[in-house]
């Protein structure tokens, strides 16, 4: 799959753009591209707080694909961070900057440094549905069960 990336107008170039780290990799790596005032000292999320992290990029995607925009494992187990709406999706026909919505549910504040490795880009095929009103669907055998319903854990 080919993807059509620009930078932002306030992007640093420097930045890499997105790439797999491992061969075997599923996500490709997304890095912060903050704002130029914010380069030098990066951003810090204290517990609780949010952010959208802007990463400098906008992307084209081919039509019946999204990318989906996940939390780094690394990042979640060491310092609680993650992302508020995940997967975030980013539509194909989205031509904006990318912004990375994070949030730290650590105890302790995080730092951010500029172009440091903050979520992960997986792309996948999207289908879409055609939706019909009724007046019954068929039955199943677990029927109206909610939560909690097929068993425990």
């Amino acid at each position: 799959m080919k993807i059509s990336v620009k930078r932002s107008e306030t992007a640093d170039p420097a930045v890499a753009l997105p790439e797999y780290e491992t061969p075997g990799a599923a996500g490709a790596d997304l890095r912060a591209n903050l704002a130029p005032d914010d380069r030098a000292a990066g951003l810090t999320l204290s517990p609780m707080e949010r952010a959208l992290i802007p990463l400098g990029l906008c992307v084209e995607l081919p039509q019946g694909t999204e990318m989906q925009v996940r939390p780094r494992s690394g990042l979640a187990l060491k310092h609680g961070l993650t992302l508020v709406n995940s997967p975030g999706t980013i539509d194909a026909d989205y031509r904006g900057e990318i912004g990375v919505l994070m949030v730290n549910l650590g105890t302790e504040p995080v730092h951010i440094a500029h172009g440091s490795r903050i979520a992960q880009a997986v792309f996948a095929s999207v289908a879409r549905a055609e939706f019909t009103e009724v007046e019954t669907l068929d039955a199943s055998e677990r029927g109206t069960g909610g939560f909690g319903s097929t068993g425990e854990g």
